[in-house]
């Protein structure tokens, strides 16, 4: 066997498809395709299709391939319109693998409340300042794009969302059990500007860190 088969025989045989941007101007594919956010999932983050749902992506591909070896003026509005078909089809797939990873998912959701609580227990908000989406991802081996729609799909709230309520849990906490100021306590989290906590903790809760502590007093 030579090098080229081996090589094939490791990656398999599959379809790429590779298009220039202006060939989606002025179809609504031009906007609508920047809010897939799979494009910048990471490679181990890539579909795990069924049998039937690789034969309906084969399908699409080979529909396209059809269509550019016989252009007219249609051509290009079927090509976009199965490219969209692809793209919703892809859309399914991932949130259907999200749910029906259950068991990974749930192992996921209790690792990042550890990973979060670990977080602010042990002073890493002083070093490194507020927990991030990316800081997230890194530890628990996702791309933030990823884990954002993940959680978002599992538990109705991205990543980001998740951090700040974890947040807000601790700066109840701090508040409560504690004699620290509001701004000493917006510092022990991980906030640059007391004001920025400020925001934060009355967005979510309807009321002031300080307004919270007077009520339970």
């Amino acid at each position: 066997m030579d090098k080229t088969n081996a090589f094939n025989e490791t990656i398999g045989t599959g379809y790429v498809l590779i298009f220039h941007t202006d060939f989606l101007k002025k179809h609504p594919l031009q906007s609508i395709i920047k809010k897939y956010g799979f494009f910048s999932y990471a490679v181990n983050e890539a579909l795990h299709l069924s049998e039937q749902e690789e034969k309906n992506v084969v399908e699409i591909f080979q529909k396209i391939e059809k269509e550019y070896q016989h252009i007219d003026k249609h051509t290009q509005d079927i090509i976009l319109s199965q490219i969209d078909l692809l793209l919703n089809y892809c859309n399914r797939f991932y949130e259907r693998q999200f749910i029906t990873r259950k068991i990974v998912n749930d192992d996921l959701l209790s690792k990042m409340e550890m990973m979060l609580n670990d977080y602010f227990n042990t002073g890493e908000t002083l070093k490194r300042g507020l927990p991030t989406v990316e800081y997230l991802a890194n530890q628990l081996n996702f791309s933030a794009n990823y884990l954002s729609d993940m959680l978002r799909l599992l538990t109705g709230q991205n990543a980001q969302q998740h951090i700040h309520e974890k947040l807000i849990e601790k700066a109840k906490e701090k508040l409560l059990t504690t004699n620290l100021s509001v701004s000493e306590i917006a510092f022990e989290l991980g906030f640059e500007q007391s004001p920025s906590f400020h925001r934060l903790f009355k967005k979510k809760t309807e009321m002031s860190p300080l307004k919270y502590r007077q009520s339970f007093n």
